[in-house]
């Protein structure tokens, strides 16, 4: 157990971290926020004295992928993630206890924490017949869910499937499954979409939520913007390939060993939002484009279902167009320019002609 009022910096200094390492980690997260960096003070001082709130993670119908990367990443590591930033009180996957024991610490957290502490949801619930086809300890994953995540001060959907079902959910559905909001419309929900979620975006809600008392801005679909504000295309290494008409035309071909655009490969970013091309996955390290392959928008609402097939391309997309070429855009811009260039002349030649002209005789 975690002493109750052990703040988060007193913890991390009990471990040995310096002073330093802490305002990297603060500056880490206050830039994956998009938050100017004057707000690493503040992120700072409100991390120090805050208490270390308990957390639950709770798994479904899910392949433990979300759950995966969280643990698989150095940056922030889980170490600091875990250990010194949440209580982390309840997690089938990393949880000592078993069987009863286990869910007697969930009962406990649901008790004694009522409304205080965070619940992470990993998976889709199933509605079909009562719910039957994911139990834990006898229980359906919706009464789970309903007890735990309507209790809890913020429940985060990490990944697809704990945000509207993922793949679980897709056409026929055999099991209802649905997503956190739906199972549970009363939880207060921020969804992490993704397959699976970046970590450090899940680290980076959890500082917003100690720092500020609130989740952080989110669209339309509770995504938090700094997350999921801005277009892949907008962001990415290859957009210039892209506007220079320099397309890989198929796996292996020279475009695709020079690092050329995806698009015509059916990469979906001139229409999904994450922010893959600048926090990127493997402590930083890479994302699907960078590493040769078209982005799925895994980020997307529904996108096994609406981004699939996911090699064929996406039509009409703003821009010179798929099937012009760098040496086309070339000549039409050199065209262009040409035409300015003549009419520019010939507007020139008409004002030298009209300020030369003999004005009226005068008497």
């Amino acid at each position: 157990m975690i002493p109750p009022n052990e703040s988060f910096f007193g913890a991390l200094q009990k471990k040995g971290v310096s002073r330093r390492r802490f305002i990297k980690f603060c500056t880490a997260m206050t830039a994956t926020l998009a938050l100017p960096s004057r707000y690493v003070a503040q992120v700072a001082s409100a991390l120090e004295k805050t208490k270390k709130p308990v957390l639950v993670w709770l798994q479904f119908q899910d392949c433990a992928g979300n759950s995966e990367a969280i643990l698989r990443s150095s940056h922030p590591s889980v170490l600091e993630v875990v250990l010194d930033l949440l209580s982390w009180e309840y997690h089938e996957i990393i949880m000592a206890g078993a069987g009863h024991q286990a869910e007697a610490a969930l009962q406990r957290v649901v008790k004694e924490e009522k409304g205080k502490y965070l619940a992470v949801v990993e998976g889709a619930i199933p509605l079909a017949d009562d719910g039957v086809y994911c139990t834990v300890a006898g229980k359906t994953a919706l009464s789970i869910a309903k007890e735990v995540c309507s209790n809890a001060s913020a429940t985060i959907a990490a990944g697809a499937c704990a945000w509207y079902g993922g793949l679980v959910a897709a056409s026929p559905n055999p099991t209802g499954a649905v997503g956190i909001s739906e199972a549970v419309p009363e939880a207060t929900v921020v969804n992490l979409g993704g397959c699976p979620q970046n970590p450090a975006n899940t680290a980076a809600v959890l500082v917003h939520y100690l720092t500020f008392g609130e989740l952080p801005a989110m669209d339309q679909y509770n995504r938090p913007l700094f997350a999921y504000g801005r277009i892949i295309h907008d962001q990415c290494e290859r957009r210039a390939h892209f506007d220079a008409g320099r397309y890989t035309q198929e796996w292996g071909d020279e475009g695709h060993r020079k690092g050329w655009c995806l698009y015509k490969m059916g990469c979906k970013g001139p229409e999904a939002t994450f922010n893959c091309p600048s926090v990127r996955f493997n402590d930083g390290t890479s994302w699907p484009v960078k590493a040769g392959h078209g982005c799925v928008g895994c980020g997307s609402y529904n996108f096994w279902e609406t981004r699939s097939p996911f090699y064929d391309r996406l039509p009409n997309v703003p821009g010179f167009g798929a099937d012009v070429t760098a040496g086309k855009i070339g000549i039409g811009i050199t065209a262009a320019v040409a035409g300015a260039t003549v009419v520019h002349g010939i507007a020139s030649a008409i004002r030298d002609r009209m300020r030369t002209a003999p004005g009226p005789e005068k008497h």
